[in-house]
This record gives C-alpha cells, sequence and structure tokens, in this order.
C-alpha cells in the first residue's frame, strides 16, 4: 500500500502531469488532469471523450443493463424455478458474481481510460479477454437490433381500429386459423392455431419451413431494421456526450410505460392469480441443480457483463469518480427492475388465464413467446386494445434501443482506441456509418423468411451463456490471481480516496471463479442443441456454424498467450522472467518471484495514475 505521502504526490501529478507517462511493455495513451486522453501528437487529435455530468453515465449504465431479458426471461425463470424461492440462489450468484464482474469491469475502464481491449494492457498475457468482449460485442449488435426491428413492425402494425391479430379475417390467416374466445365450442382444437401466432410467423416472420430455405427478404422487417439502424446511427455518432443525453429518453421513458402497464395489470380479474403463481415460493425447487444454473446464467445476462460494453462507459468518467457508488445504483436499479416488471407480466398474465379457463403456467412463456405471442394476445382481452399495444411496443422498442446503441458504443470505443485518428471531425461519422452499414447487411441475413433461424444461432451461440461465463471466469482471474487483488485494491484506493469492502477480493480471487466455472461446467453437462419451437432440429452444418460463432470468441483468450510471449521483451522466457510453464507458475506461485512482472504491468504510485514498470 502507498505511503500517504506518495498517495499526496500521485493526486497532485494526476491533476498537473503534461508528460506522456513512463511505459516499458506497451505504450499507454497519456492522461491530463486526471480524466481526458490524447493521443501522441496532441496538437492534431482531439481529446478523447468525457461524460458531460457524472449522471448521464449512471443512466447510460442503466439504459445499457436493463433491457428486454428483464422484461421476458427474469419472470418466466422465477415462476419456473419455485417463485419467491428462486430469489435465494439469484440473489448467491448476483452477490459472488454479479456485482464484482459488474464493478471490476467499469473500475478498470475508468482506472485504464481504455475500452474493453486496451484496458488489459493491465496483465498483457490476458489482453485476449479484450479481444472476446469485442467480438462477442459486434456479433450481439449484429442480432439484437432484430428483436426492436420486430417491435418496430409490431408497432406500427397497431395503428388500427382492430388489432391484425385479434381476427382470422386477414389475407396470411388460413382456415385453421381460431382466435380461442373464451366459452367458444370447436370440435377439434388439435388442429387449430391462434391467431396471434399465425400473425407473428406468417406475417412478421413469413417463417419457411427450415434454415436450409432462406426464402426473399421480408421488405417490411428490411425497413424496420433499417429505420432502428438510423436511429441507433444518430445516437452515437457524436459520442457519449451526445449518447449521454438521448439515454435519459429511452432509459427512463419505459419505466412510466411499465408503470402504467402495471397499474392497468394489476385491475384486471385475475390479476391477483397470476402475481401468486409469479412469486409463491417452492423451496424443493433449491434442489434442482437447473435452478442454479438459470439463476446465474441470468445474472451474466441481465448485467451486461462481458461485453466490455461497461469498460468503455467506465472509461469516459473522470479518474477521481466514485465508481464504487454508482455501481452500487446501477445493480439496484436492475434488479428491482426485473421484480418489477414481473409484477406487470404476471398481471396481465392471470387476468389472460382466467380468462380462457387455463392455468398460468399454460399461457407463461419466455423470450420472443412472452413479447410477440403471450402479450399481444392479452392485449386484445383489453379494453381500448389499441392504446395498450402501442405503449407495449414502444416500451420494447425504447428499451432495446439504449441497450444496442450503448452496445455499439462499447465496439465502437475499441477501435477509436486502437486507432486515436478518428477522432478527428467527420472520420468518427464515417466509420460508424460504415460499421452501421456492415451490420445491416449482416442483419438481412435475418429478415429473410428463413431469418428466424438464423438469429436464434446468434442468440444461443455468438453471446449465449457459455461466453459470457468463460468471458468472466478469466477476468476475475486475470486481477484476483495474476496482477493481483491487493495491488488492484491499492490502485482503487488511488482513484478512489478510500479503501473499498474486502468482499469483491474474496470474490474476484475464489467467489467468481469457482461460480462461473461451476455453473460454465454445468452449462457444458447439459447443453442440448438449438431447436426452434421444440419441433424443428437444425441440422449439423447449421449447429456446426453456430458453435463456430460460440468459438470465435472463447478461442481469443487462450490463443493470445503465446502473442503476448513472444511480443513481450527479451529473447528467451527466461528474459522475460518466466522460469517455468504457466502450469507451474499457477500450481507454485511462491517459488516464481517474477509471477506479476511476467504477466502484467505493474502500477507506479509514485508517478502518474498510467505509469508502468
Amino acid at each position: 500500500m502507498a505511503k500517504n505521502s506518495n498517495h499526496h504526490d500521485v493526486e497532485k501529478q494526476a491533476e498537473s502531469i503534461k508528460e506522456p507517462a513512463e511505459q516499458t511493455n506497451v505504450p499507454l495513451p497519456t492522461q491530463k488532469d486526471g480524466n481526458s486522453l490524447k493521443s501522441d501528437d496532441t496538437s492534431v487529435l482531439p481529446e478523447r471523450d468525457q461524460w458531460a455530468n457524472k449522471l448521464d453515465f449512471v443512466v447510460s449504465c442503466i439504459g445499457f443493463a436493463v433491457g428486454l431479458g428483464n422484461i421476458w426471461r427474469f419472470p418466466y425463470l422465477c415462476y419456473k424455478n419455485g417463485g419467491g424461492a428462486f430469489l435465494i440462489p439469484y440473489f448467491i450468484c448476483l452477490i459472488c458474481g454479479g456485482v464484482p464482474i459488474l464493478f471490476l469491469e467499469i473500475s478498470l475502464g475508468q482506472f485504464m481510460r481504455q475500452g474493453g481491449y486496451g484496458v488489459w494492457k493491465i496483465c498483457p498475457i490476458f489482453q485476449g479477454i479484450g479481444c472476446a468482449t469485442t467480438v462477442i460485442a459486434f456479433l450481439m449488435n449484429s442480432y439484437y437490433i432484430i428483436i426492436i426491428a420486430w417491435a418496430v413492425h409490431y408497432c406500427f402494425s397497431s395503428f388500427t381500429s382492430e388489432l391484425p391479430w385479434s381476427h382470422c379475417n386477414n389475407s396470411w390467416n388460413t382456415p385453421n386459423c381460431s382466435t380461442f374466445e373464451s366459452g367458444a365450442n370447436y370440435t377439434n382444437d388439435s388442429n387449430r392455431v391462434d391467431s396471434v401466432v399465425q400473425f407473428w410467423e406468417k406475417k412478421i416472420l413469413n417463417i419457411s419451413d427450415g434454415i436450409d430455405n432462406p426464402g426473399g427478404i421480408v421488405w417490411q422487417n428490411a425497413v424496420c431494421l433499417l429505420f432502428v439502424w438510423i436511429v441507433c446511427y444518430f445516437c452515437v455518432w457524436k459520442g457519449v456526450k451526445w449518447t449521454g443525453k438521448v439515454v435519459y429518453f429511452t432509459a427512463l421513458f419505459p419505466y412510466l410505460v411499465l408503470t402504467i402497464l402495471l397499474i392497468r395489470g394489476v385491475t384486471l380479474d385475475g390479476a391477483i392469480d397470476g402475481i401468486t403463481f409469479y412469486l409463491k415460493p417452492d423451496f424443493k425447487k433449491l434442489g434442482d441443480s437447473q435452478v442454479w444454473i438459470d439463476a446465474g446464467t441470468q445474472i451474466f445476462f441481465s448485467y451486461a457483463i462481458a461485453l466490455g460494453a461497461m469498460t468503455a462507459l467506465g472509461s469516459y468518467n473522470k479518474f477521481h469518480n466514485n465508481c464504487y457508488k454508482d455501481c452500487i445504483i446501477v445493480s439496484l436499479a436492475n434488479s428491482s427492475t426485473s421484480l418489477y416488471a414481473g409484477f406487470a407480466i404476471f398481471s396481465v398474465l392471470g387476468f389472460m388465464a382466467k380468462q380462457q379457463g387455463i392455468p398460468v403456467d399454460e399461457v407463461a412463456e419466455k423470450g420472443p413467446g412472452l413479447v410477440f405471442i403471450v402479450y399481444p394476445k392479452a392485449v386484445t382481452q383489453m379494453p381500448v386494445p389499441t392504446l395498450w399495444a402501442i405503449l407495449f411496443f414502444v416500451m420494447i422498442f425504447l428499451l432495446g434501443l439504449d441497450s444496442q446503441f450503448v452496445g455499439m458504443e462499447s465496439f465502437i470505443t475499441v477501435i477509436v482506441d486502437l486507432f486515436p485518428v478518428l477522432r478527428k471531425k467527420w472520420y468518427k461519422e464515417t466509420f460508424v456509418a460504415g460499421y452501421v452499414v456492415l451490420s445491416f447487411l449482416i442483419g438481412l441475413s435475418m429478415v429473410t423468411q428463413g431469418g428466424m433461424y438464423v438469429f436464434q444461432l446468434f442468440d444461443y451461440y455468438s453471446a449465449s451463456g457459455m461466453t459470457l461465463l468463460w468471458v468472466c471466469f478469466f477476468e476475475a482471474i486475470a486481477i484476483g490471481w495474476v496482477y493481483g487483488g491487493k495491488k488492484y485494491y491499492d490502485n482503487l484506493e488511488l482513484m478512489l480516496g478510500f479503501r473499498i469492502d474486502p468482499w469483491f477480493r474474496i470474490c474476484w480471487s475464489v467467489m467468481t471463479p469457482v461460480v462461473t466455472f461451476a455453473i460454465f461446467i454445468s452449462v457444458w453437462v447439459t447443453f442440448e442443441p438449438l431447436t426452434y419451437n421444440r419441433t424443428y432440429e437444425y441440422p449439423g452444418w447449421a449447429q456446426a456454424i453456430g458453435m463456430c460463432m460460440g468459438f470465435i470468441s472463447m478461442i481469443c483468450i487462450p490463443l493470445y498467450v503465446p502473442i503476448a510471449l513472444f511480443n513481450a521483451k527479451g529473447k528467451t522466457l527466461k528474459q522475460v522472467s518466466i522460469s517455468s510453464s504457466f502450469v507451474k507458475l499457477l500450481i507454485f506461485p511462491s517459488k516464481t518471484i517474477n509471477i506479476q512482472k511476467a504477466f502484467c504491468n505493474r502500477i507506479k504510485y509514485s508517478s502518474a495514475p498510467f505509469s508502468l514498470s
């Protein structure tokens, strides 16, 4: 730990340093006034962006973390896994894994003043983590926006006096279409298909019979996709100062809509049945390993970690910003929103179940099925259905939108940090435009008649639980063991001005690696090949492509190890301070005095915050 005088000197130099920090292993951008980065040619390139104020950062984090998963995944998992009893494994995984990794990513970005790739210069041998998160972010941004495009399509379709999915008098409906009205008598229900399902599959998706039959582009979805990409472009093209203002509306307005839907939902007949079903505890479920797997994967999904996005957002903070408090605020907002959304969703599902005279579990679904089938069906049974449909899909659009453009910002930050010339006027705007065009072209494969099958491949493999858990495991190992939890605590004290709770260090060193590794192994043990609608089985070649999308990010971490060693100073392993194999270093750390120098850059307390030795 630094002496008080040293600590004072560092703070003083952090405010006044003019010269580039001393470096040994890797070059880092210079720091001025402890908060803005410049390239070596400060006379040509503009300074690195910075949040206009603290609140911009907090709202952006909430906007990105609080997304569609809070609406369509958490309530389903809660009722499926024992209702209120599910909160026990949920909060255990939250405390042991979610919050510690969230704080690690935000603080690391703030400390290093770099995006998801550059921050791992603090531990060069694990810079593959930055490559992995960048790949995941790019793939996720390419497919996540498709959901928003579907929501836009639904929203535009709702501007009618009679919702098109509420009846069977449309051109796409088949003779076996039914509205399944309460009290109606049907001689052969097994052959009938709900009008809501037909609207989803035959109008919105116009779905083909398999991924090997892509068919043509569904032009309505393509236009909606183009519209959403254009909106996202103008949300991020000017950097975080512009994004920080847009996100106030996109992040906060959904709470207003959700509250309106909740108030309406709890006044419906049968709402109490749905809420009871949602929270009724079944403690026997806690003995099922799948419950713990679901809790862990939900935490890492909903907290948007292992994507490089939180690191990118933190990198635009002032150096002495209290990100410790910010992290707690974001965590509370995220988990509270999940619980809050559950009341709004299940109050409506309880009403829907009572209207149809069936149990709640028969109408409760997860994922797109909840957003595009169950809830649209529910609004047809409400007074003034058009109003509630528009409000609901506007909320889905905004919830997805802020997650999308903040995800874009995480990818853009990495590229701009690697190529600072993009900070010049119009250079960044042009680059972002090129990135949007490329992503739009990739997205066109998901708005064809076979696009739903492609979308599911991306969703199931590219940003799945196994990839996120893999990255989180190595993030904890890199800081907790290789760089050193104590050293990082000293760095945080330098940055924050106080020493944080020791629980985080325990998590990075022990709890988080154990939790993430255990869930990762369980995911593989219980792994099942992807299917669509529980009936269509993907061909082997499609499954192989999906697996490659997952492995292309995961392989970055081990692949970068020999690259880091090759680029290290010295002609032999001995000269780069590695006296034995990587396995020996992990098993017998006490025998290798220079492990930190071999694998990490160490922070000098007597110099600028980013001076490395």
